[in-house]
């Protein structure tokens, strides 16, 4: 929830930001910690002024009163160093250690208690401009999120009626379809954020409220799917319009809104009679109830399992600072909650298998009152498809899809798995010996097997045997407080965008940790340059939903008027917290999925579609992945890897030996890690293309145990915890590995050549980004590339070689 106590802007802490850059050229970051509307603390990360190296030379604490002369508090003596009597607190500074710094207090200021951290305002000027739409509002109460989403219901179901009313020969583009579309974006806009809380409010009340109102809002959007009296109206107007000729004076983009509107009507299975109607809006009803619950047991999940010290050995000691401690008897015990930071380090460090394992077995079992959910949810899928005259579920989920079948995306993954085979079974006979090796060396039985629960182990320190790269070490270079900034700058420079916080009095947020921005085009002189708002809720909490994910809480579209409604994009991530000893720091995978998310906000940001429908992300599902799967080549890149790292202590960036080790464990073990993505990908086309129902515990453990070449132990129901598979990616998850074909041919073709180039940034935006789902995603592919899309450069990065000219 809000929190009053936040630090408020004032005009004071522009001017001190544009002093401090006239004396120091560059800032990295900063953060603003304040007790009272009267006073702020600003902590300046500074860096070099050579902006390629993004290193750090020092920092500067500034204590600021509104009626503080500013320009008395700044001086060349800022360069000066010394030690804050004071150590600060803050989720990016670590508690307890003192810092070499320069401190400038005003005599008006007062103690510090609460923190934010800013992306530097590089345009001063930009925040003074006034975004032409306010964000949303978030402290509704429980009561407001349900009797919203019942008036937003309300008035589009009016729309609705009005629209069935009409006579045939009143039925066409603007009374029927133009209508329909803007009453569907007007009730997204009212709906979306209310159904957002569940996944972030820290109030339970909030949380069920935000819950029901989603399932309020599905059970509508079923009922009106299933309405004949409106399908009918679409169709008359479909029908008109192409009688009349008025079809061919419509744009692509319109004449793609009749097109889908219509095949929406069709798949629904209103063509149907009326009883196999009424049972599907039945079986849709029950299905989206059983989705909502799901999903809800995810967000609440607050499980944990337990170690003493000794059964955590080779866990770093930051990581077990950051679990809770209690005492169990006569010893002291940690519990590790199944949050990523978390648990994923056990996985990765414990040395003793049996803690592993135990680990490993705790969160594949964590979700197992998912169990039943999915296998009714799989029931009502196979009822549904066999209603509507499809042969699986799969068939009906890939028909919108670039695959088009489901025997194809079956074709896909077993044409992959045939080639990754080969050479993930080298990669495990490797493993399996390194595992030999360290239980012979600890004196453990080696019973020659290879377990799930030793696959990231021996990853890791495979890695660390053979390109000496210690994950550990390299964490220590992507403190957040240096790698969130940069990101952003580097999208902002590389797409032709600004980002300015929003703070003070207009910050409005679902909790005191997120940051919200708007985001202007970099030479926007007045509100015409605006383009959306986006928000960063980067921390795990209690019952926060606990990946990491990009929600398009408001569509951008155009308006009747011809003006714009603009996107709203949050992201929702959980990075480690910091601990005692250190400042809060990014593995370079976590870096590597900030990356990847950022590509979706900016995909929901930048796109510009006259219908929301089409906006940003709405693409085929087994395309919506490539732009961010191509994004996450930078975080392989020397420059850019040497531009976003700064030792915490040390301040200086990567070596070029690190980076060049980094660069070389990409593909280390890329067979056994693709085959694992294809398990959830077979998996997820099993389950829905299997005409009965099956033992879904023992399809999950076998199928794993198959295709991923690691053996497990006790079957237990990992697949309650399989999200995807109700998320929206049902017969979809194959899509993963399917856009990555595109990403790569993306990247190679386009980017290779200099990935920081904003003229490539330009034509990627106009190509990819803009026109989202209002063309053929085929289409905006070949004006990219210049040329059909090839499987070339995936093949090459995986196999060192492809057939040439391996069209798709």
């Amino acid at each position: 929830m809000l929190s009053s106590t936040l630090s408020k802007a004032s005009s004071s802490s522009c001017r001190t930001s544009r002093l401090i850059r006239l004396r120091l050229r560059h800032i990295c970051a900063l953060e603003t910690y304040s007790n009272s509307e009267a006073t702020e603390r600003t902590y300046y990360s500074v860096g070099h002024a050579q902006e390629k190296h993004g290193g750090y030379i020092g920092s500067v604490f500034i204590d600021v009163h509104p009626s503080d002369n500013l320009d008395t508090l700044i001086s060349p003596s800022l360069l000066s160093r010394r030690t804050l009597s004071n150590p600060l607190r803050s989720p990016f500074l670590p508690h307890g250690r003192r810092h070499i710094a320069t401190s400038v207090r005003s005599n008006n200021a007062e103690p510090i208690s609460y923190f934010r951290l800013l992306l530097d305002d590089r345009e001063n000027n930009m925040a003074s401009l006034t975004p032409p739409q306010s964000p949303p509002r978030w402290n509704h109460t429980p009561e407001e999120v349900i009797q919203l989403t019942k008036d937003a219901i309300s008035c589009n179901k009016a729309v609705s009626d009005e629209v069935a009313s009409l006579l045939p020969t009143e039925c066409n583009f603007e009374t029927v379809l133009l209508r329909l579309a803007i009453a569907d974006a007007q009730f997204d806009i009212a709906a979306e954020p209310l159904a957002f809380y569940q996944n972030v409010a820290t109030s339970k009340e909030l949380r069920d409220a935000s819950t029901e109102a989603e399932q309020l809002q599905r059970d509508f959007a079923v009922e009106e799917s299933m309405r004949l009296d409106v399908f009918q109206a679409k169709i008359a107007a479909e029908k008109n319009l192409h009688e009349s000729s008025a079809f061919e004076k419509l744009t692509k983009e319109q004449q793609r809104l009749v097109e889908k509107m219509v095949l929406d009507g069709k798949r629904a299975g209103l063509a149907l009679p009326q009883q196999e109607r009424e049972s599907l809006v039945a079986l849709k009803k029950e299905l989206s109830h059983i989705t909502v619950e799901f999903m809800r047991n995810f967000n609440e999940e607050d499980g944990h399992v337990t170690f003493t010290s000794e059964e955590l050995e080779g866990v770093p000691a930051d990581v077990i600072s950051g679990y809770t401690a209690r005492a169990e008897g006569d010893k002291e015990v940690y519990d590790v909650t199944f949050k990523t930071p978390d648990i994923f380090p056990v996985f990765r460090f414990a040395v003793n298998p049996k803690t592993r394992q135990i680990a490993y077995d705790a969160f594949d079992a964590r979700l197992a009152i998912n169990v039943p959910l999915l296998e009714r949810a799989l029931a009502l899928r196979r009822r549904i498809a066999g209603i509507l005259g499809y042969k699986t579920w799969a068939d009906y989920v890939t028909e919108v899809k670039m695959v088009k079948t489901g025997d194809a995306a079956q074709a896909f993954v077993d044409d992959l798995e045939a080639k990754l085979q080969p050479v993930a079974v080298k990669e495990r006979e490797v493993l399996l010996a390194l595992k030999k090796e360290e239980h012979e060396k600890r004196g453990l039985p080696f019973d020659g097997e290879f377990y799930i629960w030793d696959y990231r182990y021996y990853d890791r320190l495979f890695v660390e045997k053979t390109l000496s790269l210690d994950d550990s070490l390299v964490k220590e270079y992507f403190p957040v407080s240096v790698v969130v900034p940069t990101i952003l700058s580097i999208y902002q420079n590389l797409l032709g965008v600004r980002f300015v916080e929003v703070t003070g009095n207009k910050k409005d947020v679902w909790h005191p940790e997120v940051q919200q921005f708007a985001v202007w085009e970099k030479d926007a002189k007045d509100e015409g340059g605006f383009v959306g708002y986006c928000y960063l809720d980067l921390f795990p909490r209690a019952a926060k939903y606990s990946h990491a994910a990009v929600w398009g809480l408001l569509p951008g579209y155009e308006l009747p008027s011809g003006a714009r409604h603009y996107p709203l994009a949050a992201m929702v991530a959980n990075l480690a917290k910091p601990t005692p000893d250190r400042p809060a720091l990014m593995r370079h995978d976590d870096v590597t999925t900030f990356f990847h998310e950022m590509g979706h906000v900016f995909h929901g940001l930048l796109s510009r579609t006259q219908y929301s429908r089409f906006h940003g992300t709405a693409v085929a599902r087994d395309f919506v992945e490539a732009p961010s799967q191509m994004l996450e080549n930078w975080c392989w890149e020397p420059k850019v890897l040497e531009k976003m790292s700064s030792h915490y202590e040390k301040q200086e960036p990567l070596s070029s030996d690190l980076i060049d080790k980094i660069i070389k464990s990409r593909y280390v073990n890329v067979g056994l890690f693709y085959l694992r993505q294809l398990f959830f990908a077979k998996f997820d086309l099993k389950v829905h293309t299997d005409k009965e129902a099956a033992d879904y515990t023992k399809l999950w453990n076998e199928m794993r145990e198959r295709i991923s070449l690691v053996k497990g132990g006790e079957h237990l129901p990992g697949q309650g915890t399989f999200g995807h598979i109700v998320g929206g990616y049902d017969a979809g998850y194959y899509g993963y590995t399917y856009s990555l074909v595109f990403a790569a041919d993306m990247y190679r073709t386009v980017f290779k050549q200099d990935p920081l180039d904003p003229r490539l940034g330009k034509l990627y935006r106009d190509k990819i980004l803009l026109p989202g789902g209002s063309r053929d995603e085929l289409v905006s592919l070949e004006d990219f590339l210049g040329r059909p899309p090839n499987s070339n450069a995936f093949l090459e990065e995986l196999f060192g070689s492809s057939k040439p000219n391996a069209n798709l």
